[in-house]
């Protein structure tokens, strides 16, 4: 299964000027940990998931990939 939310978070956050320490801060979780999901080496628990969507203004389909359109409309 491709895990297209790898792409679609590291994309996110570059385009929002963030490092990957302040989103993992952000997620009360470790730099390292939040590296681990960017390169699909750990899945996104859905609270990360959740709580990325409200960082980002995004919805959870956008993230996971079954939508193009970043928002509802």
């Amino acid at each position: 299964m491709e895990m297209k939310y790898v792409k679609r978070i590291r994309d996110l956050r570059e385009d929002h000027d963030k490092t990957q320490q302040e989103i993992a801060d952000l997620l009360g979780t470790s730099q390292t940990m939040y590296a681990r999901y960017e390169r699909g080496a750990n899945e996104l628990p859905l609270h990360h998931l959740l709580t990325l969507c409200k960082i980002y203004n995004v919805t959870s389909d956008y993230i996971l990939g079954l939508s193009d359109r970043p928002r509802n409309k």
